[in-house]
Order: structure tokens, then sequence, then C-alpha cells
């Protein structure tokens, strides 16, 4: 399978889950609107989500997709299964006992994350209950990181990328069905997504195991104590742990950095967690469409070629996938920028959703557009350092940018409230970005191709006729009015869109840029 059909493909199901995920998010601010009780619930998924990031799907597979690539070239399929047994009975141990752990100290985790919720007399109860409920979906999302590992290394892109439907599907569910049941048993409706992430994270699960199973590859999970120490006496584990505690550092810093926003949001207005989290489903589909889907494709092949030593593809792959990043994202980013206000009128403003509600996260999605070219290309440069077994150089960079982050916090936060905290990680991500970038040009592991300047040019000429079309749209309507006539309202938006995007890649191929030739490189 090609590259850009590889990543088409996850790009595909992730928009999939992106859509579904969005349709979550309007049903659930249409029904529990803006309170103390949706930001319990935000904050409560976010604690086990941030742990997951952590030590699931961030820090392993950070680790763990280099090292089984290079293994699966070096030894074959049989050493590659070994070292697929060893780990995973080691991370199961590991998960099950965080998950213990996390039940039993869920007050304090979510005083660390958001002790602001205590401004309300249930908010700080609530999200403690909720954390309790929902903490051991780390376990099951963990696994399901070491599964898509596995299948991607493989080059089975499709079910890992498909399985976050499901969570949004059993969330959209327990909104419909468990939301009203919970009621008229006289419990607060908003618990009924606890069961839906539990029951989300068990089908992830569960939709992995038939495809490692048609591949020979489901995990033999050690249940004794012999079976733990024979994991930990193979090296390549070994070599995995070791490289997964920089890993670890790294993506600790960047989680920390949520967690501190989330906390100085907690302690702001009533609503601001939750108009931050609205902000973030929408930022994420640019960043999952490309970001996310380019990562995981490019990781194996990087870590392929450093394996083999073929310093011109490990350059070429990331040249391919920069040009892909700059070539989608500055447009996105524009849209962002100019057309913030419709999109989030059109996706939110239904229900308990307010005409306030809509101004401010409309503000906190336009911090993230300022810095959603950088979001976007970190997902493409930092597995070039891991794809070299090089963890610390993107740890470093981590830290001076969370540094960075929360100085401009303290400087902003006063006077922009909750959209401080996103311009401030947008500023950041510009940053951790170019310092990436230019780290590998220095080294000389990143070699661009010919062409850039001319690419550059043609790209900001497009996203400019773009954003000039689009900021016609955002001032000409009146979208907060518009919300008595909601299919006009997304007929509108929907053609102020197909619209944009016909006059960007229209005045992409009018100025000679051949993106058939580009994309097949």
């Amino acid at each position: 399978m090609s590259l850009l059909k590889s990543a088409s493909t996850v790009s595909l199901l992730t928009l999939a889950s992106r859509i579904t995920g969005l349709i979550r998010d309007v049903l659930m601010a249409s029904v529990f609107g803006v309170s103390a009780l949706t930001d319990a619930f935000n904050v409560a998924f976010r604690i086990p989500n941030l742990f997951r990031r952590v030590f699931g799907e961030g820090a392993f597979s950070q680790a763990f997709v280099p090292v089984l690539a290079a293994r699966k070239a070096e030894e074959g399929e049989s050493g590659a299964r070994v070292l697929i047994d060893h780990v995973a009975t080691l991370l199961t141990w590991a998960v099950v006992l965080l998950s213990v752990a996390g039940v039993i100290a869920a007050p304090l985790l979510v005083w660390a994350m958001a002790s602001g919720l205590k401004q309300t007399d249930h908010g700080f109860d609530a999200a403690v209950v909720m954390t309790r409920w929902m903490f051991p979906y780390i376990g099951f999302m963990s696994l399901v990181a070491l599964a898509g590992g596995v299948l991607n290394t493989w080059k089975k892109f499709a079910v890992p990328a498909a399985s976050p439907v499901l969570l949004n599907l059993c969330l959209i569910g327990s909104i419909v069905l468990g939301a009203p049941a919970f009621r008229r048993m006289g419990i607060e409706p908003i618990y009924a997504q606890c069961v839906g992430v539990m029951l989300g994270g068990i089908l992830q699960l569960a939709l992995q195991l038939p495809a490692l199973r048609r591949l020979g590859l489901l995990p033999r999970i050690g249940a004794s104590l012999s079976a733990v120490r024979a994991a930990w006496a193979d090296p390549t584990t070994r070599k995995v742990a070791s490289l997964m505690l920089p890993a670890l550092l790294g993506v600790s810093v960047a989680q920390l950095s949520l967690l501190i926003n989330t906390q100085i949001a907690s302690h702001l207005a009533p609503g601001s967690v939750t108009w931050v989290t609205n902000a973030d489903r929408l930022m994420e589909f640019p960043t999952a469409l490309l970001g996310v889907a380019l990562g995981v494709v490019l990781m194996p092949q990087l870590a392929g070629a450093r394996a083999k030593g073929d310093d011109a593809r490990y350059s070429q792959l990331l040249d391919w996938g920069l040009r892909l990043v700059v070539l989608l994202s500055v447009p996105a980013a524009v849209a962002l920028l100019v057309f913030a206000g419709p999109l989030v009128a059109v996706l939110f403003h239904y229900g308990q959703y307010q005409a306030s509600d809509v101004a401010r996260t409309t503000a906190a999605l336009l911090g993230y557009g300022v810095g959603l070219l950088g979001i976007v290309a970190i997902k493409v440069l930092a597995p070039g350092y891991y794809a070299k077994h090089d963890m610390r150089t993107p740890v470093r960079i981590a830290v001076c940018v969370l540094i960075l982050t929360q100085v401009l916090n303290f400087f902003l936060v006063p006077h922009l409230q909750h959209a401080a905290l996103t311009l401030s990680i947008g500023i950041g991500a510009l940053v951790n970005s170019l310092w990436l970038l230019f780290g590998l040009l220095r080294a000389k592991l990143f070699r661009p191709l010919a062409g850039w300047p001319m690419f550059i040019a043609r790209v900001l000429l497009a996203s400019l006729a773009l954003g000039a079309l689009l900021y016609w749209g955002a001032h000409h309507f009146d979208w907060v009015a518009l919300r008595a006539r909601p299919l006009s309202r997304i007929g509108l938006l929907a053609a102020l869109l197909v619209g944009a995007a016909v006059s960007y890649f229209g005045v992409l191929l009018a100025t000679g840029m051949n993106l058939r030739r580009m994309l097949r490189q």
C-alpha cells in the first residue's frame, strides 16, 4: 500500500471518527448545556485520557513502534512476535495496577487537575465520582495502543483508525438512551456518559483482537510472576522501557501543560473548561485528519529506513510529509482565524448552548488557529526523532516550550481569560515545530528537496483567496440569528466551505502546481 493511500485511509477513517465525535459534542452541548457539571465531566474524562496519552498511545507508542519495526526488519516476524508477547505481558500488569491506584486516588487527581471546581457545591464531588467510574478506561486504551502499534507496523492501518468511532457511538447512545434512563431513575443524566466511555473502551479493544488473530499476532499475556520476569529479561523489551523513560518525560511535559491550563480554567468563570474543550474538539479535525494520520503512517516507515541505513529515503519521507502539512494546514489555519464564529455557531448553537457560549468558544478557537500549522507539523517532525531512537531532543524542546507557554499564560490570562490558554498553546506549538525542524536540518538528517519557495508562495496565494471568501461570509451573515433557520444555516456553511475549497485548489492549479505528482512522489 502506498504512503498516500495509507495516509488517505487513516484520514478518511479519522474523519468518520471526528464526525461522530462532533455529533456527540453537539448533542452533549444541546442536552447538557454549559455548567459546573459539564466542566466536571470534561475534567473527569480528561484525567484517564491524560494517563492514556502519557503511558499508552503517547510514550509507549513512541518507544514501542520504532523498536518493533527495527526488530521486524532485523529478525523477521518470529522475533517480532516474541517481543509483542513480552511487551503485552508487562503492559497489562502495569495498567491493571495503575487503574486500581487511579480509582483510589480520584479525589487527589481531581484536585490536582481542577481544584477550582470547588467554586460550586457539587462540581468537585461529581468530578471525583465520574473519575472513579471512568479511570479503568486507561487500561483498555493502553492495550488498544499496543494492538494499534502492531497493526500499523504490519501496514494494517484501517482497524486502529476506525476504532475511535466506537467510543463516539457509545457516547451518542449514552446521551440519547442513557441520559433519559438515568433521569427516570433519579440519577443526574450526565453520569450516563461515564457508562458510554467504559463501553467504548471495551469495544475498541474487542475490535483489534480479530485483526491481530488473522495475522497470527494475538499476544500471549503471561499471568504468572515468572512470565513477568521472563518478559523483563528480554533485552529488546528493556530497550522499549529505556526509550519510554525520556518519551514519558516528553509526553508528560505536554500533558502537564494541559493539566496546568485545565487548573487555570477551573478558576475562571464557570463553563471555561467546557468552552476550551469544545474549541479543542474543532481543532482536532485538521490535526487528526492530517497530523495524526501522517504520524501513524510515517513512524514505521521512518524507523524502517533508519534501521536499513537508508538516509535518502528517510529524508524524502519527511519532505513529503511536511509538504502535505503545509498544503492542508495553512488553509485550515486561515479558515479557523477568519471563520471561527460561523463554525462554532452552526455546530454548537442549539438547545441549552447560548449565544454567549458561542462567542466564548470562538475566542478559544482563534488561539488554536494561530498555532495550527505548528500543532500539525509536530506530528510529522517528532517521529523523525523517535525513528532514530532520539527521545531526549524532543523532551528538551518540550520542557522549554512548557515554560514559555506558562509565561505567556501569566501575562495573557488576566486580559484574555480562557482564550489566553489556547493562544499560549498555539504560540508554543509554533516554537516547538520550528525548533524540531531546525534540529533535523542542522544534523543534516532532513535535506529539503527543490521547489519549496515556489510551493510556499502558491499555498499562501491560494490561502489568501480562500480567506477572502470566508471573511466575507463570516461578516455578511448573522450566524447567531440564523439559529431560527437551522437547515438554512447548515446549507450556507456548507456552500461557503465548498466554495472556499474550490477557490483554494483552483488557485493552486492556475499557478501551475501539479498536485497529483506531488502527492505521488
